[in-house]
């Protein structure tokens, strides 16, 4: 869901929301919706800038830019995390979990 707020900005991107969700329902990925690339934006492209600032012109480029990959990855690596908040994935806390999942190289 959209905060309060935040409403505003989610309207007018919408568009690019739901072109974007096609694109990923047409690379097989039909469960992506709006308010999943929405959220994805938020917590990942824009978790450091202030949403109210951002110019539209940013936020719809940044939009279209996401690949299905990038976002597949970043929500599976989510899914691991909560995964392991709620079980406890073996005793490990955040510092080894992100260790564990961290590429090698």
């Amino acid at each position: 869901m959209v905060k309060e707020g935040l409403e505003d900005l989610f309207e007018v991107v919408r568009p690019a929301l739901s072109n974007k969700a096609e694109e990923f329902s047409f690379y097989g990925y039909g469960s992506v919706t709006e308010e999943a690339l929405w959220t994805y934006c938020r917590g990942k492209l824009w978790r450091k800038k202030d949403l109210q600032e951002i110019p539209v012109h940013e936020a719809v480029g940044d939009i279209l830019s996401i690949s299905p990959s990038r976002y597949m990855t970043h929500t599976q690596v989510e899914g691991f995390k909560k995964a392991a908040k709620s079980s406890g994935f073996g005793g490990l806390d955040e510092e080894e979990f992100r260790a564990l999942l961290a590429p090698k190289g």
